[in-house]
């Protein structure tokens, strides 16, 4: 018997999308607001979170090698002293802005340089747009920065553009995926990711144990050539097929944005009237599949994801339909990023490829996933609901 969408979950969603569109201020009782990051300490080395499970990495490089823990890397203080020496500059050129997950990357990275001494110059959003990207390195490779720090929306159109950059001697850093053709060590210093493999295991694993495992589900795959969410989604697949036979994945629907999600699980749900669970492959698509469960009165879906924003979070509070997801380390990886460009700087070498490990977020461990993967406190409308 299907049940009623919560009256909470909507207010909820409601409040986080006015929330976002008022710069993600939340008001409080208290002098500061209750999830402030906490600030990076002034003095000693410059590290991740040292707090940070010790996990087996699952994924591997784009380029088969094996990953890299972040929790080697270092700063040590007469490192960033000899970084500050040099007057470097940066440059942030995103695929696209505006969510949890970028917000705590830039904020990391901000925090990380200015603890270094390198000013940030520039931070661009393509809008998910390759040619808005391509115009966006076109711009800053001229402003001449020391370091550009950056997510490929596209790896092939934007790949000259990046060549450029590179070969006018800017040390490139990438998040999540690179460009094609260019060379670690030689082209850019390092990739930095989540164990994105493991975040696809850990979306399986949930959808499993909602489902007794057994039962029909879709997936809603990124439609396009990114190493990221290929590897999400082969792992959310090859988990299910291989540890669950009684777990029958019947329908895939492509996005090529992050606001299809909706479009196409509607689709799914239209097509197959029977399913009983949905993988998102991110949050940003998965709110899409939210919306297209409720219009279509599914409120017994069960849905999981990947990383862990507001809106998912506050469904997953209120005891909405998504069930549960595998989350990255945003606020660290962007700390991950910082160092290796210290690195470069510095002519030390670098690994090719960095992780952090993966963390499966439920309604259970929701609190405290929170706070280790954005180094703040819950916000406060998701706490509300976990009450």
């Amino acid at each position: 018997m299907k049940r009623k969408a919560p009256l909470l979950t909507g207010m909820l969603l409601s409040g986080s999308l006015l929330l976002a569109a008022c710069g993600g201020q939340q008001a409080t009782t208290d002098k500061e607001p209750a999830n402030k990051t906490v600030e990076m300490p002034d003095t000693g080395s410059l590290t991740i979170n040292p707090e940070i499970e010790d996990k087996e990495i699952l994924g591997t490089g784009p380029f088969g090698e094996q990953a890299v823990s972040a929790k080697t890397l270092e700063l040590t203080e007469e490192d960033i002293a000899k970084i500050k020496e040099g007057s470097y500059t940066a440059a942030l050129v995103m695929h696209y802005s505006g969510t949890d997950y970028m917000t705590a990357q830039t904020d990391a990275l901000k925090a990380s340089f200015e603890r270094m001494g390198v000013e940030v110059i520039a931070v661009t959003d393509a809008q998910f747009k390759a040619e808005k990207q391509v115009s966006d390195i076109e711009t800053v490779t001229a402003k001449k920065p020391d370091i550009i720090v950056s997510v490929p929306v596209d790896p092939v159109s934007t790949a000259a553009a990046y060549k450029k950059a590179a070969d006018a001697g800017i040390k490139l850093v990438f998040m999540d995926g690179t460009a094609q053709g260019l060379e670690p060590g030689k082209d850019f210093v390092s990739i930095v990711s989540g164990d994105n493999y493991g975040n696809g295991v850990e979306a399986a694993e949930v959808m499993a144990e909602e489902l007794d495992g057994k039962g029909k589900i879709g997936v809603v795959f990124h439609d396009a050539d990114f190493f990221v969410t290929k590897q999400r989604q082969t792992a959310f697949e090859e988990t299910i097929k291989e540890k669950y036979p009684d777990i029958e994945i019947v329908a895939h629907g492509g996005i090529t944005g992050p606001n299809d999600g909706e479009k196409v699980a509607s689709a799914m749900l239209t097509q197959h009237q029977d399913l009983d669970g949905i993988f998102a492959i991110w949050d940003v698509p998965g709110e899409g599949v939210v919306s297209a469960a409720r219009t279509a009165g599914r409120d017994d879906l069960v849905i999981t994801t990947t990383d862990l924003g507001t809106n998912v979070g506050l469904e997953m509070a209120s005891g909405g339909t998504v069930k549960g997801l595998g989350a990255q380390l945003p606020y660290d990886q962007g700390i991950a990023e910082a160092i290796l460009a210290g690195y470069a700087l510095l002519d030390k070498e670098a690994p090719s490829y960095v992780t952090t490990p993966a963390v499966q977020v439920t309604k259970e461990n929701l609190e405290e996933s929170w706070q280790l993967v954005y180094r703040q406190d819950v916000p406060e409308l998701i706490q509300s609901a976990i009450q």
